[in-house]
């Protein structure tokens, strides 16, 4: 498994709303934070090794209602 982050622009007033339904509908979704700044949300998702992370960003992530923008954030290693 490999850990991605993508952040996520929402639509004004949606930002609770996208992070409900994408905890509630995308498996691989492990974990959404709110955050301040440029972007509303963080998501961190756990991908197979084998799964196309562009397409999975593509149609499980951007197709979400109410998302205006994302940038997704590919992980290398772990420390612990």
């Amino acid at each position: 498994m490999r850990a991605i982050f993508v952040q996520v622009k929402c639509e004004l007033g949606r930002t609770y709303e996208v992070a409900a339904e994408a905890v509630d509908t995308v498996e691989q979704v492990s974990e959404v934070y709110s955050t301040s700044g440029h972007w509303d949300l963080l998501i961190k998702c756990y991908l197979p090794a084998d799964m196309d992370v562009g397409r999975f960003v593509g149609e499980q992530i951007q197709t979400l209602p109410h998302i205006r923008d994302t940038h997704t954030i590919i992980t290398f290693n772990a420390f612990t």
